[in-house]
Protein backbone atom coordinates (compact mmCIF):
# COMPACT_ATOMS: atom_id res chain seq x y z
CA UNK A 1 0.00 0.00 0.00
CA UNK A 2 3.08 2.31 0.84
CA UNK A 3 4.25 1.58 -2.32
CA UNK A 4 1.20 2.14 -4.52
CA UNK A 5 1.02 5.65 -2.68
CA UNK A 6 4.25 6.50 -3.19
CA UNK A 7 3.93 5.68 -6.95
CA UNK A 8 0.30 7.52 -7.05
CA UNK A 9 2.17 10.79 -5.86
CA UNK A 10 4.86 10.55 -7.97
CA UNK A 11 2.68 10.41 -11.04
CA UNK A 12 0.47 13.00 -9.67
CA UNK A 13 3.45 15.25 -9.54
CA UNK A 14 4.73 14.14 -12.77
CA UNK A 15 1.11 14.88 -14.35
CA UNK A 16 1.88 18.65 -12.73
CA UNK A 17 4.54 19.22 -14.52
CA UNK A 18 3.54 18.68 -17.74
CA UNK A 19 0.56 20.80 -17.23
CA UNK A 20 2.58 23.70 -16.35
CA UNK A 21 2.55 26.80 -18.65
CA UNK A 22 6.30 27.40 -19.89
CA UNK A 23 7.21 30.96 -21.10
CA UNK A 24 10.33 32.81 -22.73
CA UNK A 25 10.27 36.85 -21.24
CA UNK A 26 12.76 38.52 -22.29
CA UNK A 27 14.20 41.34 -20.12
CA UNK A 28 16.79 43.64 -20.51
CA UNK A 29 20.18 43.64 -17.70
CA UNK A 30 19.84 44.88 -13.98
CA UNK A 31 16.89 45.64 -12.23
CA UNK A 32 14.37 43.73 -14.97
CA UNK A 33 16.34 40.98 -14.98
CA UNK A 34 16.59 40.91 -11.22
CA UNK A 35 12.79 41.42 -10.76
CA UNK A 36 11.85 38.54 -13.25
CA UNK A 37 14.06 36.55 -11.74
CA UNK A 38 11.69 36.55 -8.58
CA UNK A 39 8.68 36.67 -10.66
CA UNK A 40 9.58 33.27 -11.62
CA UNK A 41 10.39 32.40 -8.05
CA UNK A 42 6.35 32.92 -7.35
CA UNK A 43 5.27 31.85 -10.45
CA UNK A 44 6.62 28.26 -10.50
CA UNK A 45 4.04 26.85 -7.67
CA UNK A 46 1.27 29.18 -9.77
CA UNK A 47 1.99 26.62 -12.30
CA UNK A 48 3.85 28.68 -14.52
CA UNK A 49 8.02 28.09 -15.58
CA UNK A 50 9.37 31.17 -16.43
CA UNK A 51 12.41 31.11 -18.84
CA UNK A 52 14.24 34.93 -18.27
CA UNK A 53 16.34 35.98 -21.19
CA UNK A 54 18.47 39.27 -21.47
CA UNK A 55 18.81 41.02 -24.35
CA UNK A 56 21.36 43.73 -24.12
CA UNK A 57 19.58 46.65 -26.12
CA UNK A 58 16.19 47.79 -26.65
CA UNK A 59 15.21 46.85 -30.10
CA UNK A 60 15.33 42.88 -29.86
CA UNK A 61 13.71 42.05 -27.23
CA UNK A 62 10.48 43.42 -29.56
CA UNK A 63 11.84 42.03 -32.29
CA UNK A 64 12.30 38.92 -30.30
CA UNK A 65 8.47 38.88 -29.54
CA UNK A 66 6.87 39.97 -32.52
CA UNK A 67 8.97 36.78 -34.59
CA UNK A 68 7.16 34.43 -31.28
CA UNK A 69 11.09 33.78 -30.24
CA UNK A 70 9.47 34.92 -26.60
CA UNK A 71 6.46 34.75 -25.34
CA UNK A 72 6.46 38.29 -23.58
CA UNK A 73 8.78 41.30 -22.22
CA UNK A 74 9.12 42.86 -19.82
CA UNK A 75 12.00 46.20 -20.26
CA UNK A 76 10.43 49.29 -21.52
CA UNK A 77 7.74 52.08 -21.42
CA UNK A 78 4.90 52.50 -22.95
CA UNK A 79 6.20 55.64 -24.85
CA UNK A 80 8.97 53.34 -26.66
CA UNK A 81 6.84 50.62 -26.91
CA UNK A 82 4.27 53.18 -29.34
CA UNK A 83 7.12 54.28 -30.87
CA UNK A 84 8.79 50.63 -31.91
CA UNK A 85 4.92 49.97 -32.95
CA UNK A 86 4.74 52.88 -35.56
CA UNK A 87 8.44 52.66 -36.75
CA UNK A 88 8.60 48.62 -37.15
CA UNK A 89 4.98 47.71 -37.44
CA UNK A 90 4.64 45.21 -34.25
CA UNK A 91 1.29 44.41 -33.04
CA UNK A 92 2.13 44.17 -29.40
CA UNK A 93 -0.24 44.66 -26.56
CA UNK A 94 0.54 46.09 -22.97
CA UNK A 95 -0.90 43.12 -20.14
CA UNK A 96 0.25 44.82 -16.90
CA UNK A 97 2.21 47.45 -15.65
CA UNK A 98 5.41 46.67 -13.45
CA UNK A 99 8.05 49.38 -12.36
CA UNK A 100 8.96 53.44 -12.66
CA UNK A 101 13.02 54.02 -12.93
CA UNK A 102 13.68 57.61 -13.06
CA UNK A 103 16.36 58.33 -15.47
CA UNK A 104 20.01 59.61 -13.69
CA UNK A 105 22.41 62.16 -14.55
CA UNK A 106 25.99 60.84 -13.92
CA UNK A 107 29.78 62.52 -14.08
CA UNK A 108 33.00 61.35 -13.16
CA UNK A 109 34.09 65.19 -13.37
CA UNK A 110 31.22 67.62 -11.84
CA UNK A 111 29.33 66.77 -8.64
CA UNK A 112 26.53 69.36 -9.15
CA UNK A 113 24.74 70.24 -12.21
CA UNK A 114 25.39 73.94 -11.27
CA UNK A 115 29.57 73.08 -11.81
CA UNK A 116 28.63 72.41 -15.78
CA UNK A 117 30.93 74.19 -18.37
CA UNK A 118 30.40 75.90 -20.87
CA UNK A 119 29.91 73.51 -24.16
CA UNK A 120 30.18 70.59 -21.58
CA UNK A 121 30.05 67.13 -23.21
CA UNK A 122 26.58 65.47 -22.41
CA UNK A 123 25.45 61.90 -23.51
CA UNK A 124 21.92 61.09 -24.05
CA UNK A 125 20.62 57.88 -25.32
CA UNK A 126 20.38 57.41 -28.85
CA UNK A 127 16.86 55.90 -29.54
CA UNK A 128 13.80 58.33 -30.22
CA UNK A 129 12.07 58.27 -26.99
CA UNK A 130 15.11 57.75 -24.12
CA UNK A 131 16.90 60.43 -26.13
CA UNK A 132 13.93 62.63 -25.76
CA UNK A 133 13.31 61.78 -21.78
CA UNK A 134 16.84 62.41 -20.77
CA UNK A 135 16.06 66.04 -22.97
CA UNK A 136 13.07 66.29 -20.79
CA UNK A 137 14.84 65.92 -18.21
CA UNK A 138 17.78 68.59 -19.15
CA UNK A 139 14.81 70.78 -19.82
CA UNK A 140 13.33 70.48 -16.68
CA UNK A 141 16.57 71.29 -14.61
CA UNK A 142 16.69 74.89 -16.58
CA UNK A 143 19.52 73.99 -18.70
CA UNK A 144 18.04 74.15 -21.67
CA UNK A 145 14.78 75.07 -23.84
CA UNK A 146 12.73 72.65 -26.23
CA UNK A 147 10.84 74.12 -29.03
CA UNK A 148 7.21 74.21 -28.40
CA UNK A 149 5.19 70.93 -29.63
CA UNK A 150 7.66 68.27 -29.61
CA UNK A 151 6.09 66.37 -26.98
CA UNK A 152 7.74 63.24 -25.69
CA UNK A 153 10.19 62.40 -28.37
CA UNK A 154 11.80 65.78 -28.75
CA UNK A 155 15.55 65.13 -30.13
CA UNK A 156 18.97 68.00 -29.74
CA UNK A 157 17.68 69.25 -33.41
CA UNK A 158 14.53 70.45 -31.16
CA UNK A 159 16.62 72.50 -28.54
CA UNK A 160 15.55 76.73 -28.87
CA UNK A 161 17.55 77.66 -26.05
CA UNK A 162 21.04 76.30 -25.41
CA UNK A 163 22.80 78.77 -22.63
CA UNK A 164 25.77 76.63 -21.70
CA UNK A 165 26.39 75.66 -25.48
CA UNK A 166 25.98 71.64 -24.17
CA UNK A 167 27.23 69.57 -26.99
CA UNK A 168 25.21 66.32 -27.55
CA UNK A 169 26.50 62.53 -28.00
CA UNK A 170 23.95 60.43 -29.12
CA UNK A 171 24.85 56.89 -28.19
CA UNK A 172 23.50 53.57 -27.25
CA UNK A 173 21.82 53.32 -24.12
CA UNK A 174 23.94 50.53 -22.80
CA UNK A 175 27.38 51.73 -23.92
CA UNK A 176 26.32 55.34 -21.73
CA UNK A 177 28.13 54.07 -18.70
CA UNK A 178 31.65 53.72 -20.31
CA UNK A 179 31.20 57.25 -21.98
CA UNK A 180 31.85 58.81 -17.69
CA UNK A 181 35.41 58.80 -18.57
CA UNK A 182 35.00 60.91 -21.71
CA UNK A 183 31.92 63.10 -21.86
CA UNK A 184 31.22 65.50 -18.58
CA UNK A 185 28.15 63.96 -17.96
CA UNK A 186 25.73 61.03 -18.86
CA UNK A 187 22.28 60.12 -19.08
CA UNK A 188 21.26 57.10 -18.17
CA UNK A 189 18.51 54.56 -17.79
CA UNK A 190 18.07 53.06 -14.20
CA UNK A 191 18.92 49.36 -15.40
CA UNK A 192 21.96 49.95 -17.71
CA UNK A 193 23.13 52.66 -14.44
CA UNK A 194 22.46 49.32 -12.26
CA UNK A 195 24.32 46.82 -14.47
CA UNK A 196 27.25 49.22 -14.26
CA UNK A 197 27.54 49.12 -10.31
CA UNK A 198 26.26 52.42 -10.15
CA UNK A 199 23.62 53.17 -7.96
CA UNK A 200 21.27 55.81 -8.84
CA UNK A 201 20.31 56.53 -5.33
CA UNK A 202 24.08 57.89 -4.18
CA UNK A 203 25.73 58.00 -7.88
CA UNK A 204 23.80 60.17 -9.62
CA UNK A 205 24.26 63.97 -9.26
CA UNK A 206 20.44 64.33 -10.41
CA UNK A 207 17.04 62.18 -11.06
CA UNK A 208 14.10 62.17 -12.68
CA UNK A 209 11.03 62.89 -11.33
CA UNK A 210 8.87 59.82 -10.00
CA UNK A 211 5.82 61.17 -11.39
CA UNK A 212 6.17 60.51 -15.40
CA UNK A 213 4.85 58.87 -18.15
CA UNK A 214 7.49 56.68 -18.10
CA UNK A 215 5.75 53.45 -16.26
CA UNK A 216 7.16 50.02 -17.56
CA UNK A 217 5.12 47.58 -18.92
CA UNK A 218 4.45 43.43 -19.54
CA UNK A 219 3.86 43.02 -22.75
CA UNK A 220 3.03 40.17 -25.27
CA UNK A 221 1.81 39.62 -29.11
CA UNK A 222 -1.45 40.94 -30.56
CA UNK A 223 -3.82 37.91 -29.83
CA UNK A 224 -2.02 36.37 -26.69
CA UNK A 225 -3.48 38.77 -23.97
CA UNK A 226 -6.09 36.73 -22.86
CA UNK A 227 -4.32 33.78 -22.64
CA UNK A 228 -4.19 31.81 -19.02
CA UNK A 229 -0.20 32.18 -18.43
CA UNK A 230 -0.91 36.20 -19.26
CA UNK A 231 -2.96 36.39 -15.68
CA UNK A 232 -0.63 34.21 -14.30
CA UNK A 233 2.58 36.14 -15.22
CA UNK A 234 0.99 39.68 -14.41
CA UNK A 235 -0.29 37.84 -10.93
CA UNK A 236 3.08 36.76 -9.83
CA UNK A 237 4.98 40.51 -10.87
CA UNK A 238 2.18 42.22 -8.78
CA UNK A 239 2.45 39.97 -5.97
CA UNK A 240 3.32 41.05 -2.50
CA UNK A 241 6.74 39.38 -2.43
CA UNK A 242 7.26 40.70 -5.81
CA UNK A 243 7.46 43.91 -4.58
CA UNK A 244 9.07 43.62 -1.33
CA UNK A 245 11.73 42.53 -3.16
CA UNK A 246 11.76 45.67 -4.94
CA UNK A 247 11.15 47.43 -2.05
CA UNK A 248 14.47 45.98 -0.23
CA UNK A 249 16.41 45.57 -3.25
CA UNK A 250 16.90 49.62 -4.78
CA UNK A 251 15.66 51.69 -2.14
CA UNK A 252 13.69 53.91 -3.98
CA UNK A 253 15.35 54.33 -7.38
CA UNK A 254 13.21 51.44 -8.65
CA UNK A 255 9.10 52.00 -7.76
CA UNK A 256 6.57 49.76 -8.06
CA UNK A 257 3.68 51.07 -10.03
CA UNK A 258 0.89 49.01 -9.91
Amino acid sequence: MLRLTTLTSIFALAATALMADAIKVGVSPGEHAEIMEEVAKVAEPMGLDIDVVEFSDYVIPNTALADGDIQANSFQHVPYLENQMKDRGFELVVVGNTITTPMGIYSDKVTDMAALNDGAKVAIPNDPTNGGRALLLLQDLGLLTLAEGTGLIPSPLDVSENPKNLEFLELDAAQLPRTLADADIAIINTNYAIAAGLSPKTDSIAMEKAQSPYVNVIVVRKGDEDQPWVKTLVEAYHSDAVKKFIDDSYEGAVITSW
